[in-house]
């Protein structure tokens, strides 16, 4: 896991509003907990996560944070989540709903946003070949 943020990256870290900035951390530790080699960088003003051609990008707004790429390759997370609010490939958290969302669950769409693979990610891409 690089521990290397940009400067750029590290300022709007730095500006997240403190209740909103535990949750930011989370997801930043798992992102790059399930993705070592996941580049940080800034994309669309706000942190993105960069592994080949995949991005996963991550926002904190009034709400909470949003997450932004995982159209059709979230691994489930929404289907299992189905009280989030969910459009078009973002999925925007609360720190209240995001507390009861063990770190597996993140981890594993973190995985199926970056990790390469069919649309699902790698157990979508399994599944298909019988594995």
């Amino acid at each position: 896991m690089s521990s290397i943020i940009p400067a750029d990256v590290q300022a709007y870290i730095d500006r997240i509003p403190p209740g909103h900035r535990p949750l930011f951390d989370r997801l930043h530790r798992l992102i790059l907990a399930a993705c070592p080699g996941a580049e940080v960088t800034l994309s669309y003003k706000m942190p993105t996560y960069k592994a080949g051609g995949r991005r996963l990008h991550v926002a904190a707004w009034e709400h909470g944070l949003s997450v932004y790429g995982t159209r059709d390759r979230d691994g489930g997370f929404t289907g299992r989540h189905p009280g989030l609010a969910t459009s078009k490939g973002t999925i925007q958290l609360r720190p209240d709903d995001a507390a009861s969302i063990p770190d597996e669950e993140f981890l594993a769409l973190a995985r199926a946003v970056l990790e390469p693979g069919e649309v699902g990610g790698p157990a979508a891409a399994k599944d298909k070949l019988g594995e």
